[in-house]
């Protein structure tokens, strides 16, 4: 019998769209395809932590984190290319976890090995990342297994949490586990899940608090997982999550201070905080984990759709566009554990974090192989967010990049797919065509970017709408087939003042960093599934000759056609032409950028001619410029 539970789930601002109504288009569809030539669509060849002699398939391999880590990315990656070679891999694992259920209802090796470590009996932290691939399966096929294992596996944490309760990571990442089991609610109407979902809330670290009462100001030198960046990354969706059943106003408002406090304390330009594996300060020499990146995102993709928020739309973006690609080859071959936003030497040596000395590396496990497993979800999770549903039958636009959506609208339910053709980020403009059988009306809200000022629509008879920035402007209209929308969100150059009075420049939703020259060193492995280490060719300890109030007047925009491989130092698609000095005293201090200089600041070096490249596109880069004054 269920138990009517005292606090109803409330709606989500914005309704995630079924994985698959969400298709890549151009440049994103491109990025995609990279990924699935890449480490993604061929890991499971080389890799034996997800190889078939996994202990999740039956094996003696890895039976703990990895394989579901991987299966996270690999199934939406297959259904939005639509690639019949990944979705027989990703098929793989979901037959083993929808077989790995044994009569108690639990999933999977009852205790998880990775190497020579165990994990607890019945640890199950791997089972909500499962959770995590069957949700997304079930959306794109149906298949009515998930939902009766899924609820299994429920009624069995309902037995068991009071003897076994949360401990380790499953006790900091439980949100994960309350997403699903709030998604299973939705489809299932058993109230019974929602009172096991404050139960695993209760027992899981207290986020909300956490972020409210932030005491970790400083770069911590103390291993804990309070401190540790993916979970950070991670507990920030916790509050929002909290939010949908309690609906107390201090869960929503922790989100805020979570953000502002990270930013405060160890934010970078890039929008994602410092962690090199544990929060680490503003120095932007210090380094980012890449599972923190996705996972940051993966947090923002939700608290968008819970809260309807523009800001975290632009955040969302920011972390997408810049940090995401940073953290890869441009062939996406290869990775890094840890990513610097001053980053100018990527080569085995000590640093002063709490990693390997092989953290920032390019390669196939550099540092320790849970980024290998989990970085797969970052580019097709966010296509999937690119648009969602609200509540009012209608579509948003709530992050931008060329795609299709396709979806039931309006009062009669009818289908309208929305064609998106645009070079954003690398442009301003935004086209949108409606294709549908017969005219229809709902509400159409397009996210205006903070940044965005002077923003408009034309709309399908010739109107111009001026948009406000940080807002979502909604349209209710009859549509006819064949609509066309022109959306311009102008991307004015703006310079943020940063670490030891640093500055850094941005245009758009895009970070520009000093283009610097490589040389690639082959390390170890075999190519193309190698480790690299990558050294400068070019002076890279330049200041920056900028006016701050006016930078349009000292950098100027070279648009290029997008390529192949946009995010690659050759194949940028925009350039900043600017001056710069080079600062003698700043040089290379422990293998890494020493201490901007505190600026602003002088030099007496020859003014020289300087080209900044968008955040992603590099593989060194200087992001925070010492600025210089003559």
């Amino acid at each position: 019998m269920t138990k009517d539970t005292q606090r109803p789930l409330r709606p989500k601002a914005y309704t995630m769209l079924p994985l698959g109504n969400v298709r890549p288009l151009g440049w994103l569809r491109q990025q995609l395809q990279i990924q699935a030539d890449g480490l993604s669509g061929r890991l499971d060849d080389f890799w034996e932590d997800v190889g078939p002699d996994n202990q999740w398939f039956g094996g003696d391999k890895e039976g703990w984190e990895r394989g579901p880590y991987y299966a996270d990315g690999l199934v939406p990656l297959a259904y939005l290319l639509d690639d019949d070679r990944l979705k027989a891999k990703a098929q793989e694992w979901v037959e083993a976890f929808l077989a790995g259920q044994d009569e108690s209802g639990w999933i999977g090796p009852v205790q998880g090995v990775l190497g020579d470590r165990k994990y607890p009996e019945y640890d199950p932290w791997p089972v909500f990342i499962v959770f995590k691939v069957l949700t997304q399966y079930h959306e794109a096929t149906g298949d009515d297994r998930v939902i009766s294992v899924m609820l299994n596996f429920c009624r069995y944490m309902e037995r068991h949490l009071e003897e076994r309760p949360l401990e380790s990571w499953a006790k900091f990442r439980w949100a994960d586990f309350v997403l699903s089991l709030q998604w299973l609610h939705e489809r299932t109407k058993e109230d019974w899940l929602l009172d096991l979902a404050e139960k695993v809330g209760e027992q899981g670290y207290d986020w909300a608090n956490h972020f409210t009462n932030f005491r970790y100001k400083r770069k911590q030198t103390t291993i804990s997982l309070e401190s540790h960046v993916v979970n950070n990354a991670m507990g920030l969706k916790a509050p929002g999550v909290l939010f949908r059943q309690s609906g107390e106003d201090r869960h929503k408002a922790s989100v805020y201070k979570g953000l502002e406090n990270l930013d405060n304390f160890h934010g970078q330009v890039t929008g994602i905080f410092t962690g090199d594996e544990h929060l680490a300060g503003k120095n932007p020499s210090r380094g980012t984990e890449l599972c923190a990146v996705v996972e940051y995102m993966f947090s923002l993709e939700q608290l968008v759709a819970i809260l309807g928020d523009p800001t975290l739309g632009d955040r969302l973006e920011e972390i997408t566009f810049n940090a995401l690609p940073a953290a890869f080859t441009p062939d996406m071959w290869a990775h890094q554990y840890d990513q610097q936003a001053n980053q100018v030497i990527c080569n085995i040596a000590e640093r002063e974090w709490s990693n390997l000395p092989d953290a920032n590396i390019f390669g196939l496990e550099p540092n320790f192989g849970c980024c290998t497993a989990n970085m797969h979800q970052g580019w097709p999770k966010f296509v999937s967010s690119l648009w969602m549903g609200t509540r009012d039958g209608g579509l948003a636009a709530v992050a931008y990049g060329p795609s299709q959506v396709t979806a039931t609208v309006g009062e009669t339910g009818q289908e309208v797919s929305i064609v998106e053709e645009t070079d954003y980020p690398f442009d301003e403009k935004v086209n949108l065509t409606i294709q549908t059988a017969r005219s229809v009306t709902f509400p159409l809200s397009l996210r205006i970017p903070a940044w965005a000022q002077g923003a408009t629509l034309v709309l399908p008879d010739g109107e111009v709408q001026s948009l406000a920035c940080r807002s979502f402007f909604t349209i209710v209209r009859e549509w006819r087939p064949g609509d066309r929308l022109e959306l311009t969100l102008p991307m004015e150059i703006e310079v943020e003042r940063r670490y030891q009075g640093s500055v850094a420049v941005t245009r758009g939703p895009l970070v520009y960093c000093l283009k610097i020259g490589e040389s690639w060193k082959h390390i170890g492995g075999i190519q193309p599934h190698a480790d690299w280490e990558v050294y400068p060719t070019t002076p890279w300890n330049y200041g920056l000759i900028v006016d701050v109030e006016n930078p349009a007047r000292s950098l100027k925009v070279l648009r290029k056609p997008i390529g192949q491989m946009p995010f690659s130092p050759e194949g940028a698609p925009v350039e900043l032409k600017g001056l710069g000095r080079i600062v003698p005293e700043w040089r290379l201090e422990g293998n890494w950028a020493g201490t901007i200089p505190q600026s602003p600041t002088r030099s007496k070096e020859k003014a020289e001619r300087i080209t900044l490249i968008p955040y992603g596109c590099t593989n060194l880069r200087v992001t925070e410029f010492p600025w210089l004054t003559d």
